[in-house]
């Protein structure tokens, strides 16, 4: 490995690096550095490199941010990071070539290598229709993004739906939607659907019923399913990711299904597959037939985001 390609999937939280020895080769000194202990995203890969991967010089790099990426410039949306450019990642690094990518993008191009043991089937196990794919994922913010096949391949439709409007539902998930509205004046579907989102969900539901309670974090929440209130937490943020994927499903035509991803369901497949999830991702008069046939499937594998750098990479390479 004397000129490996390095790859990461960089999001709020934590950082994920790997190098990889070409097309086709399987990541090599995995690591995860926290966002918040380095100022940019050059000085991120250059502490991975020193530390993890000592004497390597990558010959290219795809490096996935969870943020919008428009013509080489990029912001990394739940971090203190500025601004920047691939341009200036290259020049910091000394790496010829440096792509930076939206991190769903990256998730995006790696659907269609995922086995049923990486994503599991949530709710019936449906085959996939003839269509384009797409891909949700709560976990710091709120990615998504499509993914179509092309004469000349697939091609990934990276955005920044997160930010639309919390698809409310129920009388108490509008009362929920208006105490965020009032906090942030903002009803984003991320502000709900994310981390963060889970902790408001639990600190909203609490207050609604007039009980005070400890502010918890999402991994807490998920780790008491004995809990009432972080157990209807839990099925609240579920149900809302129900609705938010079916209409992703029909806003992209996603036929060939709707993946599941993100850091935290994970945590919670038993609360997402057995409680409201699907049929709120069916339940969408008159066209519930239509998303009755689109599978749903859980993202388990541990670095898909790494797996679609990488075939970015192969792209590219091949150009």
């Amino acid at each position: 490995m004397t000129r490996p390609w390095l790859v990461a999937d960089v999001g709020g939280t934590n950082a994920r690096f790997a190098l990889l020895d070409g097309p086709g080769a399987e990541p090599e000194r995995v690591a995860v550095l926290p966002t918040a202990h380095h100022p940019g995203l050059a000085e991120t890969a250059a502490a991975y490199l020193a530390g993890h991967a000592p004497g390597a010089r990558p010959s290219a790099a795809c490096l996935a941010v969870a943020g919008p990426v428009v013509g080489g410039r990029f912001r990394l949306t739940n971090a203190g990071w500025p601004a920047d450019t691939a341009a200036n990642v290259a020049e910091h690094l000394g790496i010829p070539r440096v792509d930076v990518i939206n991190d769903f993008e990256a998730l995006a191009r790696a659907l269609p290598s995922l086995t049923a043991d990486d994503a599991p089937h949530v709710g019936p196990a449906l085959p996939p229709g003839d269509g384009p794919l797409a891909v949700v994922g709560p976990g710091t913010g709120l990615g998504t993004a499509g993914l179509v096949r092309t004469a000349a391949g697939w091609q990934p439709l990276p955005g920044e739906g997160g930010q639309v409007e919390a698809p409310a539902a129920t009388d108490r998930e509008i009362e929920v939607l208006r105490l965020l509205r009032a906090e942030h004046g903002s009803g984003a579907a991320e502000l709900l659907l994310s981390g963060r989102g889970l902790s408001r969900l639990h600190r909203y539901l609490a207050a609604l019923d007039g009980v005070p309670v400890r502010p918890l974090s999402a991994a807490e929440i998920c780790a008491r399913p004995a809990d009432p209130r972080c157990a209807e937490a839990v099925a609240t943020f579920c149900a809302l990711l129900g609705s938010y994927a079916g209409n992703v499903a029909l806003t992209l035509g996603a036929r060939g299904g709707v993946y599941l991803g993100g850091g935290i369901l994970p945590r919670i497949p038993d609360a997402l597959g057995t409680g409201a999830f699907r049929a709120r991702f069916e339940d969408k008069p008159p066209v519930a037939d239509y998303l009755a046939a689109i599978p749903t499937r859980l993202i388990v594998h541990p670095g898909p985001a790494l797996a679609g750098a990488a075939a970015k990479l192969t792209l590219l390479e091949a150009a």
